[in-house]
């Protein structure tokens, strides 16, 4: 029964539309960087990746076409950079 469970959340996961970096231009959401070799990170325009990669690339996908430039790494992991609500950026 768990393979069954598995390869149905499996399915359902591969079915959800990923963000795209044209997505985020729409509130200008840029793209958080991290590299897994060293921890360095970096935010990147999304505007700047558009117009190197397109609209159309998913953002986890970005960070395979990256180059940590702190060590040269090609093991950067990316996600949007969320904006915290404003109540909890100046309380937190």
């Amino acid at each position: 029964m768990g393979r069954v469970k598995e390869n149905d959340l499996r399915n359902r996961e591969a079915e959800r539309a990923q963000t795209v970096l044209g997505d985020l231009t729409l509130n200008s959401i840029d793209i958080f960087c991290w590299c897994n070799r060293c921890g360095h990170n970096a935010i990147i325009t999304t505007d700047i990746l558009i117009n190197r990669f397109g609209p159309a690339l998913a953002v986890p996908e970005v960070g395979a076409l990256l180059r940590c430039s702190g060590c040269g790494s090609k093991d950067v992991a990316t996600r949007p950079n969320w904006r915290l609500p404003e109540k909890i950026a100046r309380h937190g």
